[in-house]
Parts: C-alpha cells; sequence; structure tokens
C-alpha cells in the first residue's frame, strides 16, 4: 500500500489523532508524579460516603475551563417535564443517537450521488417542496415532528409569547417548528421583514432545545458512569454522547447588530431569574453603538429611508466578530472560549480570520446545526468567506482537545457528522448562489425542505416605457461575456444614436465584476462622459458625481448595486435607466423606476426603462414582474 496516497483518509487521521492524544496522556501522568507529595499535618476535609461525589472521567459538559461546572451537574429537575421523556428524546436519538441508521453505506451514497426524490407539500399554510433520499419511504407528512417533543420548561415561556401574537404569526412559527424539530434542513428565501422576528425566535427555540437534549444526555451518562464506578462494575458501552469539540450550534450573520438581535432571541427562551447572563454588559457594549452615539436610521421620521434599510443597517454594522457562547442549566455565558461554548455567533469573515490566524478550525469539526441568516447580506460582502468556512465544517481535527474517545459517537470518529447537520438558511429572496448551496453542498441525510413562494409583480408608475431585452445565451458559463458582448455591441450603439436616451442615463448593474467590466469599458471611450457610484466612492466621490450627473455636466451614470444596498442615496436627474441585469433585490428596481419624479415637471411618458436579461435571470425577474409574468418573458429562451 502506497502510504503517500493515503495519508489524508479519515482513518489515517483519526489514528494519528488517538496517537497523539495517548501521548499526551502519558505526558500528563509524568507530569502528575513529579508533584510534590502532600504534606502530613495539612487539616483533612472529612466527608460522609453518601456526599462523595465520583468523577466519571472527561466531558465536553464539564470541561475545567468554565467556573460553574456545578450548574451543569445539577441538572435533576430538568427531567421533571410534564410530558413523556421518550417522546421528547426519540426524535434527537433517532438522529443524532450513536446508533442511528441514517449514516448507513447505502444513505451516504444517496446523500453523495445527489439521490433526491422531490414533492410539493403543504406544511401548514407553508408551501413547501420536500427533497428526500430515495429509499426513505416515510412520507414528508410523517417526518414532522409534534410541538411535545419540545421541553416545557423551553416550551411554556414560548407559548405564553405566542398568546400575545396574531393566528398567522403562531401558525408560521408553528409550521416552522415542525420541520426543524425533525432535523430536516431548511431553506426559506421567502423571509418577510414582519415574519423576521418571529422565524428566529424559533430558529433560536430549536437550537436551545438541541443543546438542552445533548446535555440531558451527557448527565444521564456520567450519572451512569459514576454509578458503575461506585460499585466496582465495569462501565457502560453505550455511553458515546458526544463530538469531538464542544460547540454544536453555529449562526452565521452579517453584522455584530444582527448578533445583538439573535442574543436578544435567545435569552427570551432563558429569562431571569432562572437564568443568569454572564457578561451581558461587555457584549452590549461591544456589540451595540456606544451610549453617546446617535443613529440617524433608528431616530429618523418614518419613511425618511426604506424600512428594509432601517432594519438591516441600524446599530453596530461592524462584520469583523465572533463570540462563544456556553449554556447551562441556570446561566448563559457570553464571550466562553470556542472550545467550552455551546453557541457560536459569527460573521463569516471574523470566522475565516480566527481560521487562519489559528491554522485550525478544529471548533467547528462537530457543529450538528448551521444557522445561516440574512444570506442576503452576506452575498453584499464576500459570498467566498461563507463558502471557506462551509467547506471547514466537519471535518476531523488536527488535534484531539483531550477529547474523551471512549465518549465520542462512532459516526464522528468515521468522518459522517456532515450526513447529519441541520443546516437553516434564511433569506428574503433567492439567487442561484443560494440554490446551489442548497442543492449541492447540503448532505442531511433525513431530508430537506425548501419553502416557495408565488411572487407578486413590482408595482411601477403608468405609463412608463419599459423594456425587457433578452439576449441568447445556452451556457450558465459564458453568461457575462455574452451580456457584456450585447451590451457593447447592440444595445449602447442604439443608445448612443439617440439624443434622448444618451443622457440623464443611469446604468445600474449587479454584479460587482460586470460593474468593473463595464467601467473600463467606458474609460475607454473618449467620447462617452460618464461618473460613477461604487461601494468603494468615498462621501467626495459620491458628492460629485450626483452634482455632475444632475446638472448634465456628464451624461451616464454607472451605479453598482452594492453601492445602493450600502449607501441607499436617492438620486436626480435620471430620465434614462437601464438595467445591465435584473436587481437583487427587487425593491431596487422600483426605487430607480421612482427617482425621475424626484424632479418637478416629469412625466411618466418622460422616462424610459430597458433591462437585459437572460434565461439565468429567472428568479430576479421574478421579483420584479411576478411569478406568473416571468414565464412569458422565458418563453422565447427556453
Amino acid at each position: 500500500m502506497d502510504l503517500g496516497e493515503n495519508v489524508n483518509t479519515p482513518t489515517t487521521r483519526l489514528l494519528t489523532l488517538l496517537n497523539v492524544s495517548a501521548l499526551k496522556s502519558k505526558k500528563r501522568t509524568r507530569d502528575e508524579d513529579l508533584l510534590p507529595f502532600e504534606k502530613l499535618n495539612k487539616r483533612k476535609t472529612v466527608k460522609l460516603a453518601e456526599d462523595i461525589t465520583l468523577d466519571p472521567g472527561p466531558s465536553i459538559l464539564c470541561d475545567s475551563t468554565n467556573n460553574g461546572t456545578e450548574d451543569e451537574v445539577a441538572g435533576g429537575n430538568e427531567e421533571n417535564d410534564g410530558v413523556d421523556s421518550q417522546d421528547i428524546t426519540s426524535s434527537y436519538e433517532q438522529h443524532y443517537g450513536p446508533n442511528t441508521d441514517l449514516v448507513s453505506d447505502a444513505s451516504r451514497n444517496s446523500m453523495d450521488q445527489q439521490r433526491w426524490t422531490s414533492s410539493r407539500e403543504k406544511v401548514g399554510k407553508l408551501p413547501t417542496v420536500f427533497s428526500l433520499r430515495n429509499e426513505d419511504i416515510i412520507p414528508p407528512s410523517k417526518k414532522l415532528a409534534k410541538k411535545t417533543a419540545i421541553p416545557e420548561r423551553l416550551r411554556g415561556p414560548f407559548q405564553a409569547r405566542q398568546s400575545k401574537q396574531s393566528s398567522d404569526q403562531r401558525q408560521i412559527q408553528d409550521d416552522l417548528l415542525s420541520i426543524l424539530s425533525a432535523h430536516l434542513d431548511l431553506y426559506n428565501p421567502t423571509l418577510s421583514l414582519e415574519d423576521h422576528r418571529g422565524v428566529r425566535d424559533v430558529v433560536a427555540l430549536h437550537a436551545l432545545d438541541h443543546i438542552t437534549k445533548k446535555r440531558r444526555r451527557v448527565l444521564k451518562n456520567n450519572e451512569r458512569l459514576a454509578h458503575a464506578k461506585a460499585a466496582s462494575v465495569s462501565p457502560p458501552e453505550d455511553v458515546q454522547d458526544q463530538g469531538f469539540t464542544r460547540p454544536s450550534v453555529l449562526v452565521l450573520l452579517p453584522f455584530r447588530s444582527s448578533a445583538l438581535a439573535w442574543l436578544d432571541a435567545l435569552t427570551t427562551h432563558t429569562p431571569s431569574p432562572a437564568y443568569q447572563i454572564e457578561n451581558h454588559s461587555r457584549f452590549l457594549s461591544e456589540y451595540a453603538l456606544p451610549s453617546d452615539a446617535v443613529d440617524k436610521l433608528a431616530v429618523a421620521e418614518p419613511g425618511t429611508y426604506p424600512r428594509d434599510h432601517v432594519e438591516t443597517f441600524k446599530g453596530n454594522v461592524d462584520d469583523n466578530f465572533r463570540v462563544g457562547i456556553k449554556l447551562t442549566r441556570k446561566s448563559v455565558k457570553l464571550f466562553a472560549d470556542f472550545y467550552g461554548c455551546d453557541i457560536i455567533f459569527a460573521s463569516p469573515l471574523g470566522l475565516r480570520m480566527s481560521i487562519e490566524k489559528e491554522k485550525s478550525a478544529d471548533f467547528l469539526s462537530s457543529i450538528e446545526i448551521l444557522v445561516i441568516d440574512q444570506m442576503n447580506a452576506l452575498a453584499m460582502q464576500n459570498w467566498e468567506h461563507v463558502q471557506y468556512v462551509l467547506s471547514n465544517m466537519n471535518n476531523l481535527p488536527k488535534d484531539s482537545h483531550d477529547a474523551d474517545f471512549s465518549r465520542i459517537k462512532p459516526w464522528y470518529l468515521d468522518g459522517h457528522s456532515a450526513y447529519l447537520r441541520q443546516s437553516i438558511f434564511l433569506s428574503p429572496f433567492e439567487t442561484p448562489e443560494f440554490r446551489a448551496l442548497f442543492n449541492t453542498t447540503l448532505k442531511n441525510a433525513a431530508g430537506k425542505v425548501r419553502i416557495e413562494k408565488n411572487w407578486p409583480a413590482i408595482q411601477v408608475p403608468e405609463s412608463i416605457d419599459q423594456m425587457f431585452v433578452p439576449f441568447d445565451c445556452t451556457n450558465p458559463k459564458d453568461e457575462p461575456e455574452k451580456r457584456f458582448a450585447y451590451f457593447t455591441t447592440q444595445l449602447l450603439p442604439r443608445v448612443l444614436k439617440s439624443a434622448v436616451q444618451s443622457a440623464n442615463t443611469v446604468i445600474f448593474i449587479p454584479s460587482s465584476f460586470d460593474f468593473i467590466r463595464v467601467h473600463n469599458y467606458f474609460r475607454k471611450q473618449s467620447s462617452l462622459s460618464f461618473a460613477i457610484l461604487s461601494e468603494y466612492s468615498t462621501n467626495q466621490d459620491i458628492s460629485r458625481a450626483r452634482e455632475t450627473f444632475f446638472s448634465g455636466k456628464k451624461a451616464f451614470l454607472l451605479v453598482s448595486e452594492r453601492f445602493h444596498f450600502y449607501r441607499r442615496y436617492k438620486i436626480r436627474g435620471i430620465r434614462n435607466l437601464i438595467f445591465y441585469g435584473p436587481p437583487e433585490h427587487p425593491q431596487f428596481f422600483s426605487e430607480f423606476l421612482s427617482f425621475p419624479f424626484l424632479d418637478d415637471g416629469v412625466e411618466a411618458s418622460d422616462v424610459m426603462s430597458k433591462v437585459i436579461y437572460s434565461k439565468y435571470d429567472k428568479f430576479r425577474l421574478e421579483r420584479i414582474v411576478g411569478t406568473k409574468g416571468v414565464k412569458g418573458l422565458l418563453e422565447s429562451l427556453l
């Protein structure tokens, strides 16, 4: 056997990890032998036999790096939830138990070869598409979990808050909870501003429920091992209840303000005085705005800024952060060490910098629930960071981190944890990148659910001359080239021949790569008078570009979608609009069509709009012309 070819196999890496761990254990033993003798006259504490607590061995829920271990061991009251404990744990054990049948060879082959059977189903009021393994014969409706699967200690306060909401909001939360509690992957690209908070509360409840059940299983096994040791009998062998490292929930977010909102959602399920939040003041000082700062978005009169812009950018919008959160039965400990926490809130950039600095992503090796929220904002930052983080998840660790391998679940040791990780994607709309991530990278053997939506057409002022201009393309890899060729050889020359269309014209460009390309093309054309607005424009650049365009000194204004996403300026002087591609954010389309009417005396007949599109723009077109309207636009291209 060629060892060079097999050095990176899971078996080889695991054996290396075990050897390193064994060497460390021996080193610790030798170090302990060198400890000084105990003083003979040292005062000793006498305990009665029944008061002695026996140590069953290392546990990720009883680590020496954290104070408060007594809170985690004293979990007896958690069991008295008033419901059948079998009902509470059965779904969790079936999916995450050490002997789950979801990681069989046949199951993993189905996931690797993308053999799914899809069907449209109604979950309450939610129109969904279920994708299940071909050999999975359980009907989708039978997979949904019951509400009683959540312990009363968590379910009671949640239902009390639900009673204050509308029936529609309660229905959405219950429907989503039935999907999440069945450990199915969830992709919701239809999340409205009105529903975002309620959905966030449900996902936070699900994450807390998961950690509670995981802790309960570990504590029960600790007790069994302690009893076996006290009785001097062989310890039970079925105590595999852990991963390589402690963190089991990862929430990827775009801004610090998002992390603050998620912490609020989490702590609504852990209210005081039953729980204490440790380091909360520090968290507020680092993740909220300073007390003397004025948030112009939050204090502005309603209507001054678009509501979605306010909700996205109010508060602290720093995009480089990561924080660990440790949960015990009585406390929520913020700023816990990554290897001693249960939940990680992080931005993709912050997590990537941490991984590259430490040259290790071992703390992501045992993630069982992944949440990506505000995917539209993450796409406007750098989508590559998201892909980098996902590529470092659920891999065999490089170091043992003092793990007790006798307690690690077999499917972790086999390198199969990715087949059981539950992923939850939340976004107000869908893009090809999001769909590709959902379709091709998720391997949850339990199945996955995508929520659908019938999009209505965007309302725009009547009598505007709107043209949707198609170009033919048969390969998505050739699409950028074909689009650029059509724009420079056909559309732009026709525009330049018209005295009306070649002035007061905004060219809106969704892709940053396309924006750079078009900008370079314009720079080479000495006859074109233009200004630009990009995400890299300074305030001085923006003022100059807006003024020269409004005054007519510049005929064209190139605007990137990222600029409008971050800045949301109103632009005056527009009479002609060319959309190099349909905007990702549908509200941007209607906003730009409303800008010409900021000037006095402008009639709808004075405004012209052209949208360049191909069949690969289906998602973006659908959000503009509606689910029904997009079919007519694409018929000639299919």
